[in-house]
C-alpha cells in the first residue's frame, strides 16, 4: 500500500511540470454533453498517467481534509460511544470544551496519524478507481445508452460504489486503530495507548479481541459504500443542474466560466451532497464508534443497535456529523477539482 501511495504521488506530481497539457477527453458545446464526457467517458480508457493523477488528487482530497477536522471526529466518536452512559457530553461545543480543558492539544489531535494514513489510502482508491470504473463501465454500456439522467445515475453509482469497496479495504486497519484511540477515555476502563505506534501494536497483539485488521470491514462497507454513492451521484446531479441553470440564465456553458467560479460551484455542490451522505449513513457510523469501547467488544452489531435504540441510532452525533461531513465533502471536491485543473484535466 505504501509503494502504491508513493507511486501515485510520483506519477501524479508529474502534472506540475506539464500543467498546460490537456487530456484527450472531448468537451462538447453544451454543458450536459460536457458533463457526460468528463464524468463518464464512453469512448475508451485513459492512460495510466491520468488515473495516477486522479489517485494523487484523491490522496490530497481525503487525507488532508479528514486530518484537518480530527478534533471534531474525536468529539463525535466519544459522544456516540459514551454520552448515553453520561461519561461524555452529547453536544459538539461541550465535547470540544471538555476535550481541550482536560486533555489539551494531544486530546484535540488524538488519532491524527492513522486518520492521515488511512484516509489518504482511501482517497487514492475512492477517486482514482472511480475514474477507472466510470471509463470501464461507460465503455461497456455505450455512450448511446447514457443520454438519460437515470442512466448516468446508475453509471455513477456503480462506479463509485465499486471503487469504495477497495477503498474501505485500504482504510479499515487505520480506521479501527483511530476509533479505538479516540473513544478511549482517560481514567475509564482499561487504558489504551494514545500514540500511533503503540496503538497499532496493541491492536495487532490483541487480534482475538480487536478483530484487527478487518473486523470492522463489513459495517465500514455498510457506512461508506452508500455514503460514497450518494456523495458522487449527488455531486454530479447537483453540478449538472447548476450548469444547466447557468446556461439557461446567462447562455454560458461550463467551459466559458472561469476556473475560480467553477471551483466555488464545485465546493457548494459537494457540501450539498455531503449533508445527505451524513444523514443516510449515520446509523452505521454510530455502530462503528460503539464497537470501539471495551464493554461492546463481544457484542454483535444487531445487539448494539437494539441497545442504542432507533432514535439514538439515527440521531446521536448527527448535528456534528452534518457539519463535519458537509464541510469535508465540499472541501474534498474542491481540492480534487483544483488538482485536476492544475493538471490540465478541467474541474470536476
Amino acid at each position: 500500500l505504501g509503494r502504491t501511495l508513493v507511486g501515485a504521488g510520483a506519477l501524479g506530481a508529474s502534472c506540475l511540470a506539464a500543467s498546460t497539457a490537456r487530456d484527450t477527453v472531448t468537451v462538447s458545446a453544451t454543458p450536459r454533453t460536457e458533463t457526460k464526457a468528463v464524468l463518464a467517458t464512453a469512448s475508451g480508457m485513459h492512460d495510466i498517467g491520468y488515473y495516477a493523477r486522479c489517485m494523487f488528487g484523491g490522496v490530497l482530497a481525503c487525507g488532508l481534509t479528514h486530518t484537518a477536522v480530527v478534533s471534531l471526529d474525536v468529539a463525535k466518536c466519544r459522544a456516540q460511544a459514551h454520552s448515553k452512559a453520561g461519561n461524555w457530553p452529547s453536544g459538539l461545543v461541550a465535547g470540544l470544551s471538555k476535550l481541550s480543558s482536560e486533555e489539551g492539544f494531544s486530546g484535540l489531535t488524538r488519532g491524527w496519524l492513522p486518520t492521515l494514513i488511512g484516509y489518504s489510502a482511501q482517497g487514492l482508491f475512492k477517486f482514482g478507481l472511480n475514474e477507472f470504473f466510470k471509463d470501464f463501465y461507460g465503455g461497456l454500456i455505450g455512450e448511446e445508452n447514457l443520454a438519460e439522467k437515470w442512466q448516468r445515475m446508475v453509471l455513477w453509482a456503480a462506479a463509485s460504489g465499486s471503487a469504495e469497496v477497495f477503498a474501505d479495504i485500504a482504510l479499515c486497519p487505520m480506521e479501527m486503530t483511530k476509533v479505538k484511540m479516540q473513544v478511549s477515555l482517560p481514567g475509564l476502563g482499561d487504558p489504551f495507548p494514545t500514540t500511533f505506534g503503540a496503538a497499532l501494536a496493541a491492536m495487532s497483539a490483541n487480534k482475538a479481541e480487536t478483530k484487527f485488521p478487518f473486523g470492522s470491514l463489513v459495517p465500514l462497507w455498510g457506512r461508506q459504500v452508500p455514503y460514497t454513492m450518494i456523495k458522487f451521484v449527488g455531486f454530479y446531479l447537483t453540478a449538472e443542474a447548476v450548469y444547466d441553470q447557468i446556461l439557461q440564465r446567462t447562455g454560458k456553458t461550463k467551459d466559458q466560466i472561469d476556473q475560480g467560479t467553477q471551483l466555488l460551484i464545485t465546493f457548494a455542490c459537494g457540501y450539498w451532497a455531503g449533508i445527505f451522505c451524513a444523514i443516510a449513513t449515520q446509523p452505521m457510523d454510530n455502530l462503528v464508534s460503539m464497537k470501539g469501547i471495551a464493554e461492546n467488544k463481544n457484542k454483535g452489531w444487531g445487539q448494539m443497535a437494539s441497545e442504542m435504540g432507533t432514535v439514538n441510532l439515527f440521531t446521536k452525533g448527527l448535528g456534528t456529523r452534518v457539519i463535519m461531513i458537509g464541510t469535508l465533502t465540499g472541501l474534498q471536491w474542491w481540492i480534487y477539482g483544483a488538482w485536476k485543473s492544475m493538471c490540465g484535466l478541467g474541474t470536476s
